[in-house]
């Protein structure tokens, strides 16, 4: 059967074509290997291929199995379950050949999957070098599978082989993993080993198979077209030169001199308008990757002239140069920062001021996409200028010679299904006990925390019916991140953590809180040790029952009374602000949904919540921000409470 096996190599596509299988040698399946942990107490399945037809026999200890190799080469045979730990080898032989796997235990295997905050080795963590040195865990093993993708679901994955957990091998060991593995390990005495298929910076629906997610209909279309092309090789072929003329065209439209458009003289009457914050993609300019500039004017008052000012822009998709009244004030590569500039008091010396923003997109969606409470110009102490609405806009000449980027067909990271095709197909005949997750931050400001509500629970479903398995799925919710912000917002991030969080609805699943961990300048917190800690008191507790506590409290229910708003947990036994200060963190709001500070005591198993300036209180608000520094409630475990809301507005742009 003919396939088509799309790589992606930097900026262009190379197709290759190869006929079905035709095995005449013995081959196992991909995470079949010496020093592997197999599932103790399920049987031992064991996959590969050989010449069609050829008897293959299966040997563990005193068990022997066999079976035919179909006319593709394939053959599945299931081996008794062996037991906890004492390494054992198992023998695979065909009529010409016999493959020995030695130092093989039996304990509990886990899945490790996400972006980069699961890929983030031990190497990289806090106090490393320490952990390193006690690393001497031979029970725990790892197997890490190269990162891949595909346009059709793979049968076979690169990898690093089994490596048995000592200070020569940890270091590259998956941090989040090896510390969950190393609580599972200490506590249960068991084996433990360690699946590790992540990629940083991945989308989730990325690790959906394409079955799955042609089921939503946000990605249908897609799939369809992508799963034509894996098939039709000379459309595929068709599509990638379409796509890499583009590049060409981008390329040359790189090494074009900028615009100057930062200048207060620039005629801007005939540019478009762009209503902000949100991408230009949503706003007539689809599949638009380039250079486009923002521009708008504001008049300030009087006694803001001659005095430095705040410019915030919130988070801006991808790099950004900012320039008021033709002097630049700041810039910025990182797609998912929050921009926030001083103009300086020599700029302000007038009551007319242009703010001028070049933005630099180079794939998926480009713009000011942040927040519209981020967006403002002010003094300090004083009421800002909200600078949300309408934007001067225009595409650089260069850009719009480029046009609109061709419907092709790619297999990078961030396209649905690739990496369950490459990463995650060649997996399914294991026997698992679980997965643990950790991953959300490339899907925060790309459909956001709406979109993550069905597609969260759909890969769940999705691993449960691949692996053949209701597996428990366990996750980490995202840490805080990024500046605090002083006053209560609308927050991509915490939209996102509430998908997370309602994604517990579904059977056998558990969340790690690290609201209090994060750190607001790096995106990946340096303390895995309390990530993985975390995850395993769930899997303590829900897999191997474990008399552990494993969460802090969790929104269970409101009630209002008369001007105050009481908020039920569950999780609420020794509810407690962790620094013994007053509760930070809580926002009200009447029927005008704006959000203000409040007031919070704790009652008991409850929380009370008030504010002077809500008469009549319809919604409550805890740590719903990026980063929400200093909120402190939690429970006698001394977890920290998971950021929730009563209402279920939609996110203001």
């Amino acid at each position: 059967m003919l396939r088509a096996i799309v790589f992606f190599l930097g900026l262009s596509l190379t197709f290759l074509f190869t006929s079905g299988r035709l095995q005449a040698d013995l081959e196992l399946g991909s995470p079949l290997g010496d020093h592997m942990v197999v599932q103790h107490d399920q049987p031992v399945k064991i996959w590969g291929w050989a010449e069609a037809g050829e008897s293959v026999t299966a040997t563990l200890r005193q068990s022997s199995i066999s079976t035919k190799a179909a006319d593709d080469g394939k053959w599945n045979l299931q081996l008794p379950a062996p037991g906890l730990g004492a390494p054992f080898a198992i023998k695979v032989a065909s009529k010409s050949e016999t493959l020995e796997l030695n130092d093989i235990v039996g304990g509990e295997v886990w899945i490790c999957g996400g972006q980069s905050n699961m890929a983030w080795e031990v190497r990289k963590v806090k106090d490393a070098k320490a952990e390193i040195a006690a690393a001497n865990y031979p029970m725990i093993r790892q197997l890490k599978i190269t990162r891949s993708t595909s346009l059709s679901p793979e049968e076979k994955a690169q990898h690093s082989g089994w490596q048995v957990c000592s200070p020569e091998t940890v270091g590259d060991f998956t941090a989040v993993g090896y510390f969950f593995a190393r609580r599972l390990h200490q506590e249960l005495k068991m084996p433990i080993g360690l699946v590790n298929s992540n990629w940083g910076g991945t989308i989730i629906q990325a690790w959906i198979s394409g079955d799955s997610l042609k089921t939503h209909p946000d990605f249908k279309s897609d799939i369809e077209r992508m799963q034509a092309a894996a098939v039709d090789p000379d459309h595929a072929r068709s599509m990638a030169k379409k796509v890499d003329a583009w590049r060409k065209a981008y390329r040359k439209m790189q090494k074009q001199p900028a615009e100057a458009w930062q200048e207060v003289s620039i005629d801007d009457a005939g540019w478009a308008t762009q209503t902000l914050p949100g991408y230009w993609e949503q706003q007539g300019y689809k599949d638009i990757d380039g250079v486009a500039w923002y521009r708008r004017k504001v008049s300030i008052p009087d006694r803001w002239k001659g005095k430095p000012l705040k410019l915030s822009l919130g988070v801006i998709d991808d790099a950004d140069i900012t320039w008021v009244n033709g002097t630049k004030v700041g810039e910025n590569l990182m797609w998912d920062a929050k921009r926030r500039y001083e103009v300086p008091a020599k700029v302000t010396n007038s009551n007319d001021l242009t703010i001028a923003v070049k933005v630099t997109d180079g794939n998926l969606g480009g713009g000011i996409v942040g927040d519209a409470e981020e967006l403002f110009i002010g003094l300090e102490g004083e009421e800002p200028i909200s600078l949300a609405g309408q934007w001067r806009f225009s595409l650089e000449p260069a850009t719009k010679k480029v046009g609109p980027k061709p419907k092709g067909i790619r297999t990078n990271q961030n396209q649905p299904m690739v990496l369950h095709n490459a990463m995650i197909n060649p997996l399914l005949p294991l026997s698992i006990r679980g997965a643990i997750w950790y991953q959300g931050e490339s899907n925060a400001r790309r459909g956001g925390g709406r979109q993550y509500r069905t597609l969260m629970p759909l890969l769940v479903k999705d691993w449960r019916k691949a692996f053949q398995n209701d597996l428990s799925f366990y996750w980490v919710q995202l840490a805080n991140f990024q500046a605090p912000v002083d006053q209560p917002y609308d927050s991509q991030w915490a939209e996102l953590r509430e998908a997370q969080s309602m994604t517990l609805s579904l059977p056998k699943t558990g969340q790690a809180v690290i609201i209090d961990i994060g750190e607001a300048s790096d995106i990946h917190p340096k303390n895995k040790q309390d990530v993985g800690k975390r995850l395993a008191l769930i899997a303590l507790a829900k897999d191997y029952g474990k008399d552990v506590r494993y969460s802090g409290p969790t929104y269970k229910s409101m009630s209002i009374e008369g001007e105050k708003v009481r908020i039920q947990f569950d999780f609420a036994d020794g509810l407690a602000a962790k620094d013994g200060e007053e509760l930070k963190r809580f926002e009200i709001c009447g029927e005008d949904q704006k959000f203000h500070w409040a007031d919070a005591q704790i009652d008991g198993q409850s929380v009370v919540v008030s504010s002077a300036e809500v008469k009549s209180p319809v919604a409550v608000r805890y740590a719903w921000a990026e980063n929400p520094a200093g909120c402190n409630l939690t429970n006698g475990t001394g977890l920290p409470a998971s950021p929730f809301r009563t209402d279920d507005w939609q996110r203001r742009e």
